[in-house]
């Protein structure tokens, strides 16, 4: 017989082995009310087959554990819970098996409770083989949980969770309260399907505890789960709480890490983290004290700073709850590392994040790569971090201090690298007190090694052998969302509300007047802003705000933003520094904007403020301005904060066409690679018939920074009125050309290493329009004065 069909009659045994002489078969909630008073001490109630739409359903009971009050489904997954359907459980002994909540929009913020109300608690219960997918929420400010397990010594397991896009946590286990503190509630052998980046916090598939209750115990044991491209923030699993167990998950291809963000005494083992070269798949992030890491497998993570395969943070002195305790008494051993981005020690360093990790234990682990890639960032000092027996196999560098590095002898066991018997360092390693006795597959450790598996291994860890899911398997089809015109009013927050609802292919069409902001924006779809053509479509930050913004808009990672039409006014009491940002730092998905008949007007700000920034770790695909305006500011675009990294860069390709830089202190564009040769291939600046007045007007100024970029073409445009600037730019490389430019009272442009200067014009404009850049019939610039092509801008 099959493994397979086998786990098929077990889960069957398990699931309907209940039932007795008390059966009662229900066809609707009227009836279901009337038979729950039936079995209050112990019985079945069963659902009939067919859809249930808008039901509420009260499982709710006292009975025992050798008679249980069980409500199921008369066959496994044809009971469908449809439109604003929910789930109370609360009672002793109570089961809820088989029901598939489907494509509803609910009102309430949960679907599954386990509790009527904040004084019925449910104990010893379970939810068990059943199915949520794709159910949203009927209003969008709803921040929804599928599931909220509260009381004692629950359960829930062999369910499908797939399909979550609105705000909040899949799965919430509550600690708030006596009655919900070490409540040794088990949450294993569930599926956690498929979750969108949400683009903000809330987003995490399981969360244990809050942090209000984060040094609470709360013995929660998550084990034998598969989590799937669960991607809706980085924490992929909150732990924020105490004395909780991990153990023996798989989680396949998710952008986020198992944080162990609050609480104590955490075991994290025998997991399996498989990134497939998956961008930001990350592994386990630790903070606060007192946790075992050891046994996990970490395979293609291709995730690096917080999204590490292993990541220790930094924490607060005198923390609050809602921070960052310092890292102390963790002990890390015996995990492998196989094709990963870098671990990161230290993490977030900050003048708050100032306490390096204290009493931790670094040992016995592989790290191993076949592509050179970066072993360790470490960010802060170590002195608190114990290092010994770390065994590293690639050519990357490795510090001795804290690693081995040699070459391993692999095998390969259903493509998984296994460590052979012929490694003798793997084997000189020494134990310490807390080393595990057992290997990943949970066989005992005769011979004490390095690494997840003993040598000459021939098992499978735990984690890719478990069935999850239910019994039965639900077809789960994605519902299509067809791309919408939003038309939005001018006023406070309603920019705010409309853009965090889009989906990939919206438009948002704004009207002539002003759209009040009092937080930052961030796009995390594929979405259009249209503002008004025959008006002028103003955003700005509200003018009361208690804590001023840092940017109007970021774009996430994975999306793109074109707007057309829209005035960015920065003018205020305490401006904001940029205009548009990129990714957060270390995102590194493309993303792409577009930008046409915008004007970005009064970022002032002069530390490190510029219209637009980019984040170091992040890629543009493409940056594109057309017939826009960036005026009265400090600085333009500012994509330099990689030139500490050799050969990183921010943008495929920049295009900047028809604009206008006007009155910017620095630089207009300041796109930076740091290379040994700028003729590798890398980076694209494309600028025509531009104008650029009074940009970096300073003896050292800079107007356009293109160091390093391989291609950079600079034609038609013209420079004036920064007289101070010696040297304006400097181009460099065979693939590099600046020609047909006007410059009048702005320096002389230097080109070297090959790079091209072509019909350049050095004498005055001669505006019929200075204020608008019109020139007149006699000017240089017009085409057939100069004989060539239009120099300065084009007609819209």
């Amino acid at each position: 017989m099959k493994t397979s069909q086998l786990f098929i009659l077990i889960s069957s045994f398990i699931f309907i082995s209940f039932s007795n002489a008390q059966d009662i078969i229900v066809s609707n909630i009227s009836e279901y009310n009337i038979a729950l008073s039936k079995v209050n001490s112990g019985g079945t109630i069963i659902l009939k087959n067919g859809e249930w739409k808008d039901t509420k359903l009260l499982a709710h009971g006292n009975g025992s554990k050798e008679n249980p009050v069980i409500i199921k489904s008369e066959t496994p997954g044809k009971v469908i819970l449809s439109g604003d359907s929910g789930l109370n459980i609360y009672g002793n002994h109570v089961i809820v098996s088989g029901l598939w909540f489907k494509d509803g929009k609910i009102t309430s913020k949960s679907i599954v409770q386990f509790r009527k109300n904040s004084k019925e608690f449910a104990n010893n219960c379970r939810f068990t083989n059943s199915t949520i997918s794709y159910v949203g929420v009927a209003d969008d400010s709803i921040k929804d949980h599928w599931v909220d397990i509260w009381g004692k010594n629950n359960r829930v397991d062999h369910n499908n969770f797939t399909g979550k896009t609105s705000s909040g946590t899949t799965l919430v286990v509550w600690l708030k309260g006596e009655e919900h503190i070490e409540n040794n509630h088990q949450i294993d052998h569930n599926f956690f399907g498929p979750r969108p980046d949400l683009g903000e916090n809330g987003g995490e598939t399981i969360r244990i505890g809050t942090s209000a209750n984060s040094m609470k115990s709360s013995k929660t044991i998550v084990e034998n789960n598969t989590f799937k491209q669960c991607d809706g923030e980085i924490e992929i699993i909150s732990n924020k709480s105490n004395d909780n167990i991990f153990r023996n998950n798989l989680f396949i291809e998710s952008k986020g890490t198992l944080t162990l963000r609050h609480g104590n005494n955490a075991l994290v083992e025998n997991n399996v983290f498989l990134g497939n070269n998956v961008s930001n798949t990350g592994g386990i992030r630790v903070i606060n004290e007192g946790h075992i890491v050891r046994n996990n497998l970490m395979v293609g993570l291709k995730g690096n700073g917080y999204r590490g395969p292993i990541v220790i943070m930094n924490g607060v002195p005198n923390s609050p709850l809602n921070r960052y305790n310092q890292v102390k008494n963790v002990d890390i051993q015996n995990n492998t590392i196989i094709n990963c981005g870098p671990m990161t020690f230290g993490a977030g360093k900050s003048d708050e994040l100032s306490l390096a990790p204290e009493n931790t234990v670094f040992a016995n682990n592989i790290i191993t790569n076949t592509n050179g890639g970066r072993i360790l960032d470490i960010v802060d000092n170590t002195d608190g971090i114990s290092f010994s027996g770390n065994i590293v196999d690639s050519e990357a560098s490795a510090d001795s201090r804290y690693f081995i590095k040699t070459s391993i002898d692999w095998s390969v066991l259903k493509s998984l690298p296994m460590p052979t018997e012929n490694n003798p360092v793997l084997k000189s390693v020494t134990k310490t007190p807390k080393s595990p006795i057992e290997d990943i597959t949970q066989s005992n450790r005769d011979v004490y090694v390095a690494g997840a598996f003993n040598l000459n291994n021939t098992g499978m860890p735990k984690a890719l052998l478990t069935r999850t899911g239910p019994g039965w398997k639900p077809n789960i089809i994605a519902p299509v969302v067809k791309p919408e015109d939003l038309i939005i009013e001018p006023g406070i927050g309603t920019l705010s509300k409309a853009l965090s609802k889009t989906k990939d292919g919206d438009v948002i069409t704004l009207k002539e007047g002003l759209y009040i902001l009092s937080k930052s924006l961030k796009v995390k779809s594929k979405v259009s802003i249209i503002g008004s053509e025959n008006g002028e479509t103003i955003v700005k930050m509200i003018d009361d705000i208690d804590k001023p913004f840092t940017y109007f808009l970021r774009i996430n990672q994975g999306t793109s933003l074109n707007i057309k039409n829209v005035t960015f006014d920065a003018s205020h009491s305490r401006p904001a520094k940029y205009a548009i940002v990129s990714p957060d730092k270390l995102e590194s998905d493309l993303y792409e904007l577009s930008a046409e008949n915008c004007t970005f007007k009064n970022f002032t700000t002069q530390s490190g403020g510029s219209i637009f920034k980019a984040y170091n770790g992040t890629m543009a695909s493409s940056l594109n301005f057309k017939n826009c305006k960036f005026l009265d500011s400090y600085r333009g675009l500012n994509l330099s904060y990689d030139k500490d990294n050799l050969g990183k860069y921010n943008a495929e390709a920049i295009s900047i066409d028809n604009c206008i830089f006007k009155n910017i202190e620095e630089f207009a564009v300041n796109y930076i690679r740091t290379t040994p040769n700028v003729n590798i291939k890398g980076g694209k600046l494309l600028i025509t018939n531009s104008v650029f007045d009074k940009v970096a007007n300073t003896e050292k100024g800079r107007i356009i920074r293109p160091n390093g970029i391989h291609e950079v073409t600079i034609k038609n445009s013209v420079f004036i009125n920064s007289y101070k600037a010696l040297k304006p730019l400097n181009l460099e490389g065979v693939n590099s050309i600046i020609k047909n430019c006007l410059f009048d009272d702005s320096g002389f442009p230097k080109v070297t290493k090959g790079a091209k200067e072509q019909n350049m014009v050095y004498k005055s404009p001669k505006w019929e329009d200075r204020n608008n850049y019109i020139p007149s019939k006699k000017s240089p610039l017009q085409k057939e004065n100069n004989g060539r092509e239009q120099i300065g801008l084009r007609n819209k």
